[in-house]
């Protein structure tokens, strides 16, 4: 009985603690929402109000994805008018839109930002999978910006001025894009790639690329940096299935 009334407590007190805070989550290059499901859903649960956008971030550049799915998570999170701090919480592509949009606009609310697997230094797989045949198609022209040549984007953009924390992952799936990456490496960036001047916390884990964002440790890991601004804060995680 006296745990049941504890659980209640937590839920009613515990869950209510980040309902001022809303989280907009941003999906990676050739990703959708959906695969940043799992992590909502537990961010929902931490009591996190959240908004996890959807944008087609094989259509355009990384300068319009930009003015596009951040303002649309900006929107969604304003809806609710006791919001008082908004953090992001990206993968990927999702990281650099973020790093774009502040770099020309203030977000007067924003909290603190959590990257998983972000090119922050731009990525030389890019680079070297460019003149492979249906790059372009499958990456379109915000593909083309991730690398680490003169139209990197990555590279341009300055160093975070804003509480960041860095997930990278040393694991990958992909030996092709991973025999042209530094070791170690997730797969699609390098764990040194990942890192970005001015960074508050910084984290490698035992995951890919493509499935960090689903993986536990990982969600963990987030909700901690996203409560306290600290990776160390997070629990000792539970052990993950898969990649």
């Amino acid at each position: 009985m006296k745990r049941l009334s504890a659980v209640i407590v937590l839920l009613l007190f515990g869950g209510l603690a980040q309902a001022d805070e809303c989280v907009v989550l941003l999906h990676g290059l050739m990703r959708s929402s959906t695969s940043m499901n799992k992590m909502q859903r537990e961010l929902d649960e931490a009591g996190f109000v959240t908004a996890n956008i959807e944008y087609a971030s094989r259509d355009h550049a990384i300068e319009e994805l930009a003015d596009i799915a951040v303002p649309d998570g900006l929107a969604a999170c304003r809806e609710h008018e006791d919001i008082e701090r908004i953090h992001f919480v990206t993968h990927s592509l999702g990281g650099i839109l973020v790093r774009q949009y502040l770099s020309e606009d203030e977000i007067p609310e924003l909290g603190r930002v959590v990257m998983l697997g972000p090119p922050n230094q731009g990525s030389l797989a890019a680079d070297e999978m460019a003149d492979v045949p249906g790059y372009d198609w499958l990456n379109g022209p915000a593909g083309k910006q991730l690398g680490k040549g003169e139209d990197s984007v990555p590279l341009q953009l300055g160093p975070a001025d804003f509480e960041l924390g860095v997930i990278a992952g040393n694991r990958t799936i992909d030996p092709l894009t991973s025999a042209v990456l530094p070791d170690p490496d997730d797969g699609r960036v390098s764990v040194e790639d990942t890192k970005l001047e001015g960074m508050t916390d910084f984290v490698v884990v035992d995951h890919s690329h493509a499935f960090m964002m689903r993986m536990q440790q990982p969600i963990d890991l987030t909700i901690a940096f996203l409560r306290d601004g600290s990776f160390d804060a997070a629990e000792e995680p539970t052990a993950d299935a898969g990649q």
